[in-house]
């Protein structure tokens, strides 16, 4: 199974609130591993290091590598908190990952030919209903994203999950509907121009 980042970790010999403070204090990050039918496992991370992974994206759905006094342990991020004022790193949660596991997470939606796309030369705006899809995948492959094709996307359209070529092994975890991902919207001023064509062909009916 791939690791996309691997993070050294040690055992925190003390939980609770006043401990926890103890960790940041010394520059540490406090976070729990938990899951795969095993016992929790209350650890501490080096706070920069951990910090550059995450701003680096894709932290929630990626699988890293713990290495918890020299036991490599696969998991994913299940959550991670920030202090509101100063996004301050403060804690975060990790799930135990085996290599036949299958995952519910947020797989990002990546657009493809916006510059050709129909709609879009016609003075359309892309309306991004959907920047992530929930999706069931599995844990030794975990897709960067899922891909929505606009090239034949006019004005007036809409990108539903069903038009999408989904990763092998993976489905969204919304199956009761064909939900939308986006749309390409008419602009302002030519909504204004077709229902005001729209009037006067009705007056002109009318008369």
């Amino acid at each position: 199974m791939a690791s996309s980042y691997e993070l050294k970790a040690t055992v925190r010999e003390r939980v609770g609130k006043g401990a926890a403070r103890a960790s940041r204090r010394a520059g540490l990050v406090p976070a729990v591993i938990y899951g795969d039918k095993k016992p929790a496992v209350s650890i501490e991370l080096p706070y920069k290091e951990t910090m550059i992974t995450i701003e680096k994206g894709g932290f929630l759905s990626q699988i890293g590598t713990v290495d918890l006094n020299g036991e490599k342990v696969s998991v994913i991020a299940k959550d991670f908190q920030l202090e509101p004022v100063r996004d301050f790193l403060v804690h975060i949660d990790f799930m135990r990952v085996a290599a036949d596991a299958k995952l519910t997470v947020e797989i990002p939606v990546r657009f493809l030919n916006e510059e050709t796309c129909p709609g879009i030369k016609r003075g359309g705006v892309l309306n991004i209903v959907r920047h992530t899809v929930e999706m069931v995948v599995p844990a030794n492959a975990i897709p960067e994203a899922i891909e929505v094709d606009l090239a034949d996307a006019d004005l007036g359209s809409s990108q539903h999950i069903s038009a999408v070529k989904l990763p092998k092994d993976c489905e969204p975890t919304i199956t009761d509907r064909d939900f939308t991902i986006s749309t390409i919207a008419a602009p302002a001023g030519l909504k204004e121009a077709d229902e005001g064509e729209e009037g006067a062909e009705g007056e002109a009916g009318d008369a």
